[in-house]
């Protein structure tokens, strides 16, 4: 699924009109009809009382739209309008009128906070005060009017986007913007939906398509692309038959230092989790036995100091390599990365102390092997790239860094964020639990058995996301959020394989039906 620009989605509405001969009124129809359908398809008719607030825009429109439909199936709906200035939509007029034809009490002019309605705990509020053409946050009385909506209990729908939220820049005031519990979004969902900083106004989101001109949908480059169950089935390649360890590669670890040696152990069971048929760990002296005792699938092989790593020799060129969690920032150590990007043609991934080495010796960047993918937490981002104001200039700087240096960023959180050049490819797997001590060594290690398997850089990166989060997502539905830990989720790794299986099995059956 794509994400757009407000100003793309603008220009879909205007195409669309243009192409399959339809009026602006006749899209607002359709939009307001699929947020009926979603209502009612709830409701069945139960008589809770509906409020709904409207905008005098084109977000208004679609609210004026729901109202009267509404009330037409004989539901207990009032409608009211923020009458804040005098500057209207031309739909938003048509569908004033035609909500009067209908009624006679209402809609409610609004102009002042002595016009709020009184709203019981068990009502339900609909958000159509302002959509995605917002240039500008909510003021006065209107304000206050989004506070008092976001002070009672009652159930809140926004319609397209929570009014005072942006489609695709940053808040301007966070104290206007309506806390939806449940957002209902026009053919495709907002960038601000997944962002620290605005995706909290959007706990919960469901798209709704309104018909928009496909060929313009599936032909424009979209600001970000969401990977999900679907696009995560079609990166999935089934293991052949005839096959052996040799086909899916041999990956290096090279982490861990005196006191996290469990780096290297997370990283090289998540690779062999994830497919590679063979792995390696470069650890220090002093992690020797742990490795073999721990990971005794993997091979071990150890530097010529007991405590860090100081100087990587090989006797076999990776397939992949996993390099920079644990190993810490000493001069020994940034020489041995400098000797390891200079010299290895292998696909990499850079995590972890590597990032931090970089941060602090910045002439190691133009060493980086292409299309390295770089995983850096938020802190390890910012040494990277600079500091931001908010997330939306986090992930411009984070695709200008990518772009200079032909790398692979991977942002993560909540909703991973995969940066290449000008693309972003949002995650949606994982939860609150994930965040916890060794989860991104996890990561970084099922980057690379992907790597090793022959999965193109960027496949592996979001790939690897994708089944990280999923794996972290099946390990809580017996543990819980804050029982996880970074072990749990290299143990479930193998049933996010088999959801993927499942899924390609049911649609090869139905193919044969």
């Amino acid at each position: 699924m794509k994400i757009f620009s407000a100003a793309q989605l603008h220009e879909a509405d205007k195409i669309t009109t243009q192409k399959h001969n339809i009026t602006q009124l006749d899209l607002m129809e359709r939009a307001g009809t699929q947020i009926f359908n979603w209502l009612h398809g709830r409701m069945q008719g139960a008589q809770v009382p509906v409020h709904i607030f409207c905008g005098i825009g084109n977000n208004g429109g679609d609210g004026l739209v729901v109202g009267r439909m509404l009330h037409e199936h004989g539901y207990n709906v009032k409608i009211y309008i923020a009458n804040f200035t005098d500057k209207r939509s031309k739909c938003f007029l048509v569908n004033y009128d035609r909500v009067k034809d209908v009624t006679k009490n209402w809609p409610t002019l609004m102009t002042s906070e002595e016009d709020f309605p009184e709203i019981s705990p068990e009502d339900i509020i609909i958000d159509a005060l302002f959509g995605i053409g917002l240039n500008r946050p909510p003021e006065g009385w209107v304000k206050k009017l989004i506070q008092y909506i976001n002070s009672t209990k009652s159930f809140k729908l926004s319609i397209d986007i929570p009014s005072g939220m942006y489609a695709d820049k940053a808040l301007d005031d966070p104290e206007a913007v309506v806390r939806a519990n449940h957002t209902l979004a026009f053919q495709a969902p907002k960038l601000s939906f997944f962002l620290p900083e605005t995706g909290k106004f959007v706990p919960y989101f469901e798209v709704l398509e309104i018909g928009l001109d496909p060929e313009y949908l599936h032909t424009t480059e979209p600001l970000a692309q969401i990977i999900a169950k679907p696009e995560a089935q079609q990166f999935y390649k089934q293991r052949e038959k005839y096959a052996h360890k040799g086909t899916y590669g041999h990956t290096l670890v090279i982490a861990g230092s005196y006191g996290k040696i469990g780096a290297a152990v997370l990283s090289a069971k998540a690779s062999y989790k994830t497919g590679s048929g063979l792995v390696t760990a470069f650890v220090p002296e002093c992690g020797y036995t742990v490795l073999q005792t721990a990971v005794p699938e993997a091979m071990t092989l150890t530097d010529k100091e007991d405590d860090l790593i100081t100087e990587i020799k090989l006797d076999f060129e990776p397939s992949a390599i996993a390099v920079g969690m644990g190993i810490g920032t000493k001069a020994e150590t940034v020489r041995a990365l400098e000797k390891l990007f200079t010299t290895t043609k292998s696909p990499m991934v850079i995590d972890a102390d590597a990032l931090n080495c970089i941060s602090e010796n910045k002439s190691l960047l133009e060493k980086l092997p292409e299309l390295s993918i770089l995983t850096p937490h938020p802190g390890e981002l910012k040494r990277l790239v600079g500091d931001w104001k908010d997330d939306f200039e986090k992930l411009e700087k984070t695709k200008a860094f990518a772009k200079q240096h032909n790398v692979i960023i991977i942002v993560k959180g909540a909703n991973t964020i995969v940066a290449i050049e000008n693309r972003l490819y949002i995650n949606t797997t994982g939860n609150p639990g994930m965040a916890t001590g060794g989860s991104g060594d996890v990561l970084s290690g099922m980057i690379a058995g992907l790597l090793s398997q022959g999965y193109d850089p960027l496949i592996a990166s979001v790939f690897a996301a994708y089944l990280h989060g999923s794996a972290g997502n099946q390990a809580t539905h017996t543990l819980g959020f804050e029982a996880l830990t970074a072990s749990d989720i290299v143990e479930h790794i193998g049933a996010a394989f088999l959801e993927l299986f499942a899924m390609k099995q049911e649609e090869d059956k139905n193919k044969n039906a």
